[in-house]
């Protein structure tokens, strides 16, 4: 299910559950409870499968033990598969010893909501506040609870307001009328947990629950998807009848600009040092405070409130946008962070610094080798740009280096003006390349420039290979204005051609002997030359075949397949794959073609060209 699909089911089922909410209601448990339905039903037959295989070893004899040897190891795979272990969240433990004053304040909210007690109290480096339910049982349930507490959150709000955030997801667990809501919102995370263990383990026991799960899934988030997001409104108005709605909504604020300001500009400033320094020598943990009080101008705080503001409420998240959670709680917008020695990491009392060093230290340790590569691609970059700026290369870079150039001396030079000048000047002399057009028309719509449309369309126009990145610049060049109609319908094209590249290149993967295969379709003249190639580098006999496209297909997918010896020969002389190797070095191939030697183990390849005609290829005749 694509995205489009996924959001016009969302649109259906929103309108029926406004409609009929009972029915609906009852829809929805009905297909929540066929996921569990499908795991008791598929271990029921593999049991009985194992009861049959069992029985026939009384009655079969000889025969029904070898039944059983061939099912027994086969029911226990299954069985073992499918009980994923799922992990439990990273962080570091505190418990009521060591920070009484944060368990005071969990305990009270917990009490108010009757939401259920917690194992673990966990401080992770994430900007984010959240209840995490292990269930110790795979699917079947019995929950560990974890509270996960995000530092750089901790850091950024009142304690006050650290109190909303936690009655919202307390009150995903909590009872009362919203227990139905609450126990969806759960499962809707047990299943994409599950079809997560299930993606990443790849066990062949597993096959027949990944691919049901793989369907359900996202047809079970679509069908529960309205009551998710009146599940998040019930969680806020819990939180706001906790607290206050004016707290929650300072809350929600800030949250939004601190967030905007970690993602936009905190984060991207602390990586940047990677091109110039070698090691992570510093802790961004510890220095996010006095950056919040410092950094964040009143221009800043007011355009990113403006931009929370305006961000619809989608279907890409079960939580609202900003103003309509504000507008349900009866509350506006307002921007309010504590200074620092306010916020709510004093709640951790004397093992804050501890712990702030600690997530330091885990951050210093796992980013030490991704940032010694970008300091040395930095470096390399840097390199290639005095080489490119030096003014006896000037005249002599072809379009492809000047886009080099430009890219370049936005990200480690004089920055993104600098780059739009040279793409111009090279611009005025190559009006019609599309690299140069679309370069320059980018960078210009991310300075907020109209005059970049024109640009990004013509290189739209003049090269399909700018489609996806030309509709994505105009898209988000719209939505910065406030033009959602066209940014829709950019990201639409953009979507719908991503998919198309998505599907051909799948279908592009390779070719099984279940592929339709056809004959190549080249001239006479290219074929033998193909032909004279390959041979001259030890083939005995050569075919070419093409496999039909759905998608793109003047862009064909060719298999050539040869032998180096006769078939009695079968298992003698080994080196194919060493001429197949050279093959796709040495020889000029038509387009994206697939190499094999028919020898081994693609000798039944051999058999299926042998019945299309025209797939052989023979030298050019003699000349008379």
């Amino acid at each position: 299910m694509d995205r489009k699909q996924f959001d016009e089911r969302v649109a259906r089922l929103d309108a029926y559950s406004k409609v009929h909410p009972r029915l609906y209601r009852l829809r929805v448990l009905g297909f929540a409870l066929l996921g569990y339905g499908y795991l008791a039903g598929m271990l029921v037959l593999l049991l009985l499968l194992l009861a049959a295989s069992v029985l026939s070893v009384i009655y079969l004899k000889a025969l029904g033990l070898k039944l059983l040897f061939v099912t027994a190891p086969f029911v226990w795979l299954v069985v073992r598969s499918c009980w994923v272990d799922i992990n439990a969240p990273p962080g570091f433990a505190v418990t009521r010893r060591s920070a009484p004053a944060l368990f005071e304040r969990i305990d009270k909210l917990r009490r108010k909501l009757r939401a259920p007690r917690f194992h673990r109290v966990l401080i992770t480096d994430e900007f984010n506040a959240g209840v995490v339910q292990v269930p110790r049982l795979g699917p079947v349930g019995w929950h560990a609870n974890y509270l996960l507490l995000g530092m750089p959150l901790l850091k950024s709000v009142s304690p006050q307001q650290l109190d909303a955030i936690l009655a919202h997801e307390f009150g995903h667990l909590a009872g009362g009328h919203a227990r139905f809501g609450n126990w969806l919102y759960r499962l809707r995370r047990i299943w994409s947990q599950l079809l997560d263990e299930l993606e990443r383990t790849r066990s062949s026991g597993m096959v027949l629950f990944r691919r049901f799960f793989e369907w359900y899934v996202p047809r079970f988030n679509a069908y529960s998807f309205p009551l998710a997001r009146a599940n998040e409104y019930e969680a806020d108005a819990a939180a706001a009848r906790a607290t206050s709605p004016e707290t929650l909504a300072e809350a929600l604020t800030t949250t939004a600009v601190v967030g905007r300001y970690l993602a936009s500009n905190y984060w991207p400033q602390v990586y940047a040092k990677a091109d110039t320094m070698p090691q992570p020598s510093f802790s961004p943990h510890a220095t996010l405070g006095g950056a919040l009080t410092t950094e964040l101008g009143a221009e800043e705080i007011a355009r990113w409130i403006s931009d929370a503001l305006e961000q619809p409420t989608d279907s890409a998240d079960t939580h609202p946008g900003l103003v309509d959670r504000l507008r349900a709680i009866g509350a506006v917008a307002k921007f309010n962070s504590p200074q620092s020695g306010a916020c709510a990491d004093v709640l951790l009392g004397d093992l804050r610094d501890p712990l702030i060093a600690k997530l330091d230290d885990r951050w210093q340790f796992q980013i030490s080798e991704d940032w010694r590569r970008r300091y040395s691609e930095a470096s390399a970059a840097r390199n290639r740009l005095w080489t490119l700026s030096k003014p006896e290369s000037a005249g002599s870079l072809t379009a492809e280096e000047v886009i080099e150039r430009a890219n370049l001396e936005e990200a480690y030079g004089q920055g993104r003006d600098a780059a739009i000048a040279i793409l111009r000047d090279r611009l005025a002399a190559a009006p019609d390349h599309a690299g140069l057009n679309y370069w320059l028309g980018a960078r210009l719509l991310a300075n907020d420039d109209e005059a970049g449309i024109a640009l990004v369309e013509k290189a739209i126009a003049l090269d399909d290979e700018a489609i996806v990145p030309g509709h994505v610049a105009l898209r988000d060049f719209f939505h910065a204005r406030g033009l959602e109609d066209k940014a829709s319908a950019a990201h639409e094209v953009a979507w719908d051609r991503q998919q198309r590249l998505d599907a051909a290149e799948a279908e592009r993967q390779g070719i099984t002997l279940g592929d339709r295969l056809v004959a190549h379709g080249l001239d006479a003249e290219t074929a033998a030359r193909l032909h004279e190639q390959v041979t001259g580098l030890g083939a005995r006999k050569v075919w070419l075949a093409r496999k039909p496209m759905r998608h793109f297909p003047e862009q064909p997918l060719f298999l050539l397949a040869f032998s180096i010896k006769p078939w009695y020969r079968f298992w003698t002389k080994p080196g194919g794959g060493i001429l197949q190797d050279r093959i796709q070095r040495e020889v000029s191939l038509p387009g994206q073609t697939l190499v094999i030697c028919t020898d081994g183990q693609y000798y039944r390849f051999r058999r299926k060209l042998r019945l299309i005609r025209g797939t052989r290829l023979r030298g050019a005749p003699a000349l008379a």
